[in-house]
């Protein structure tokens, strides 16, 4: 949950920024704001990352099991499509 304290701070943090250059068309915050954004995107790899990786090994298996019975809903309703038409 850390990570997640991380990445909104990096968020908040840009504010002011998005503000000065959206707004008031100042250059330097925008320059700021792309740096900004290119950590974000660096720590959204890293967590990213680091989720598989702790899927992987085994971590919590809750998020799965939830996700298991979408998946099994929707394959039967694809084998219900209607057959193709026969060329004559």
């Amino acid at each position: 949950m850390n990570n997640f304290g991380k990445l909104k701070d990096l968020v908040m943090s840009l504010e002011g920024d998005f503000e000065k250059f959206y707004d008031k068309q100042n250059s330097a915050a925008g320059t700021r704001v792309r740096k900004g954004m290119q950590e974000l995107k660096n720590m959204a790899q890293q967590i990213r990352a680091e989720v598989q990786d702790m899927k992987n090994s085994g971590g919590e298996e809750a998020p799965a099991a939830k996700a298991a019975p979408a998946a099994k809903k929707a394959a039967p309703a694809a084998a219900k499509k209607a057959p193709a038409a026969k060329k004559k």
